[in-house]
């Protein structure tokens, strides 16, 4: 099976304001319970402030999923994923940046489901340093009807070395056909 994602971001985060896209993620199933993954470098555009990053095509990340589960109820999967530094100077990590990812998903009744993710990503911060990040993630969706669902999700992100950012996320999607969906979210910071 083969699947893609596409999208587009707007950021504004502590006075800086970036534009990136395509965010094209795709997915090749070659086993029942196992997909490869490929990322594609978005470009990034700094809307002109003065604490921008700069502009340019970000790295290329691959990856592998796994599905482990239903087990007890709970769908569970892990994701192992490299990020390969190809990218522009100005917005690459400058190395290779390993990531390892446990969603898990339950439906709770009919129409509420509930979904979280436990992550360790070791970004390269600095030339040749790396921050080991730890990530918890809880979501709670209802589905409105048949093609329309609403989420809520709060994301804390724990380095290594700096203090937590908490994020509270809400959004919603249509599946305009069976394998189409288009989705909108917006998301606030908790933490400075």
């Amino acid at each position: 099976s083969f699947q893609a994602e596409n999208g587009f971001l707007v950021t504004n985060d502590q006075g800086q304001r970036s534009l990136d896209g395509p965010e094209t993620s795709m997915r090749f199933g070659v086993a029942r319970n196992t997909e490869l993954r490929l990322s594609a470098p978005d470009y990034y555009h700094d809307i002109v402030s003065q604490t921008g990053i700069g502009s340019g095509f970000g790295d290329l990340t691959i990856g592998m999923k796994q599905q482990l589960g239903p087990a007890h109820g709970f769908d569970v999967s892990v994701i192992a994923f490299l990020s390969i530094p190809t990218g522009a100077a100005a917005v690459s990590s400058h190395g290779y940046d390993p990531g390892l990812q446990l969603p898990w998903s339950r439906k709770l009744s009919t129409n509420w489901s509930a979904a979280g993710q436990f992550a360790l990503y070791w970004p390269t911060t600095q030339v040749d340093t790396r921050t080991l990040t730890g990530e918890s993630t809880f979501l709670l969706d209802r589905q409105l009807t048949k093609p329309a669902d609403a989420f809520i999700e709060y994301a804390g992100d724990f380095p290594q070395r700096g203090g937590p950012r908490h994020l509270l996320h809400f959004g919603a999607a249509y599946k305009i056909t069976p394998h189409q969906q288009l989705d909108i979210h917006y998301g606030v910071g908790l933490s400075s």
